[in-house]
This record gives C-alpha cells, sequence and structure tokens, in this order.
C-alpha cells in the first residue's frame, strides 16, 4: 500500500490525548491519514499512517530493514524501544518471525500504541515492560535479530553511549544473528554519536548506514563480516518493494563499511 498523501501536505495536527507518567508526558496527535507519538512537547517518536500500521515512514526505520536480507525469516527478533510499533508491525506483517519481543520502559507507551497507533494484536508480538539494560543483561543467545533504538524525551539514552551495554546485545545473538543499532549522527561528522566506542568494540566488521534524517545505523553480525552485496540486495528490495511500498535502494546505495567512513576528527 502506498501513502495516500505526501507527509508535508497533510492538515495540521490535532491532538488527540496527553498523558503523563513517572517518566514525563506523552502526547498523541493526529494529522490527516498520520498519527504521531511525541515524548514531551517536542520530540516527535513516532509517526503511523493509520491506514496501513505496518507502513514505516521515517527513513532510520526503513533503513532497518536491510538486516532482514541476512535474516530472511528470523525467529527470534528482539526491539529495545517499542515507539508507536511501525517496526514490530512491519516485521510481522512482511517478513515472517516466528516471535517479535518488544521491550518498552514505559507502561503508556504501550497502551498508546493498542489505542491509537495501531499496535499489532497478533499473537506472536510478546511485550515486556521493563529497563532495557536489564532484559538483556538476562538473555544471552536469545534472538536472530536485535534492534536497538532507545531515546528519550532529551535525546539518546545513557545506555547507546555505553559500551558494556552493547557487548551485552552482542551477546544476546544467537549464532549468526545480527544486531541493528540506531544512533544519531555526532555533528557534521558522518560517524555515529558513540562512533569511535562502538569501531573500539566491533572493529570493522560492521556496516553503516547514513539517512537524510541524521542518523547512522549500524548493522553489526554475531561473528565475521557481512559480505555487501549490492547486486543481490538490488534485487532482494525490488522484490520488496510491492508489497512495502517504497524502495530500500536508498539506503543500499548508502551502505558502506565502517572502515570506509569518514575519518573520526
Amino acid at each position: 500500500m502506498s501513502r495516500l498523501d505526501p507527509l508535508e501536505d497533510v492538515p495540521p495536527e490535532q491532538i488527540l490525548e496527553e498523558i503523563r507518567d513517572d517518566f514525563g508526558t506523552l502526547r498523541v496527535t493526529e494529522a490527516g491519514a498520520y498519527r504521531f507519538l511525541y515524548f514531551g512537547e517536542q520530540t516527535e517518536q513516532s509517526c503511523t499512517f493509520t491506514p496501513d500500521p505496518a507502513w514505516l515512514e521515517y527513513d532510520y526505520t526503513r533503513a532497518m530493514l536491510l538486516a532482514l536480507f541476512w535474516q530472511p525469516r528470523p525467529q527470534k527478533v528482539t526491539l529495545l524501544g517499542l515507539g508507536g510499533g511501525s517496526l514490530a508491525n512491519c516485521v510481522l506483517t512482511h517478513f515472517a518471525p516466528g516471535q517479535v519481543t518488544a521491550v518498552e520502559l514505559r507502561p503508556a507507551v504501550v497502551d498508546a500504541g493498542f489505542r491509537w497507533l495501531g499496535l499489532s494484536q497478533d499473537s506472536r508480538l510478546n511485550i515486556k515492560i521493563g529497563c532495557a539494560e536489564q532484559y538483556i543483561n538476562e538473555s544471552p543467545a536469545s534472538c536472530d535479530l536485535l534492534f536497538v533504538d532507545l531515546y528519550l524525551e532529551g535525546g539518546i539514552s545513557r545506555l547507546q553511549l555505553q559500551a558494556e551495554f552493547f557487548a551485552r546485545c552482542h551477546q544476546a545473538l544467537r549464532p549468526g544473528g545480527l544486531l541493528v543499532i540506531n544512533q544519531w549522527q555526532l555533528g557534521e561528522s558522518g560517524q555515529p554519536y558513540a562512533g569511535r566506542m562502538l569501531q573500539q568494540l566491533f572493529g570493522d566488521a560492521y556496516l553503516q548506514v547514513p539517512v537524510e534524517e541524521g542518523n547512522i545505523l549500524l548493522l553489526v553480525p554475531e561473528s565475521g563480516q557481512l559480505f555487501l552485496e549490492k547486486l543481490a540486495l538490488r534485487a532482494w528490495a525490488d522484490d520488496l518493494e510491492p508489497q512495502l511500498g517504497y524502495s530500500l535502494r536508498p539506503y543500499i546505495e548508502a551502505l558502506r563499511r565502517a572502515s570506509d567512513g569518514p575519518a573520526f576528527g
């Protein structure tokens, strides 16, 4: 399904609900066929296209899907950070996982997802309320695909700046598994926010995908290196495009080895 209208053409946002919990304020707004989840007043966390809740609006979430080239039918998928649930919906709808476990700190986020944002009721979706750090510490060798997307109202979570946390995430992969990390770009460097630490931790075995929104996605294998086969990736993306409604080719063209990225200043 393709979008009804370009996002910039939708009407002004209207507030559907404002929720206060122990971590601050959540707002759910609506503009035409879109609904948005905000942390606080300004931090847009998620966007849902209501006719198709499996639609991914943001470039960075679309880029995350490249991991499914190497893990086309994962049995165990874990998401650290649920947001509005679009990524979980997309994986469940288009990639036939055995189970998707989403770890979310805030119960109110889950409630908003079900009430307003089309969060899937699929029996394969298992939602855990709690701390991502505690969950991952207790879950070695537990998943084939691990998405890390931890952001708060004030910005990037402290966990996404800690080597020990990412080492535990890597240990949570089963043989042949893949870790996908959403990082902000550090200024205009072309490198992820925690790039030096990540390079020290993982060497140059991982791939990077910079996107226009300013994020950089990292794809880290459980072992060895990911082969960068762009011809095969393009064919895979072309096969997926009719069901997704958009092309993953722009992210494939931006895909690079970490060692091929800009040098650290």
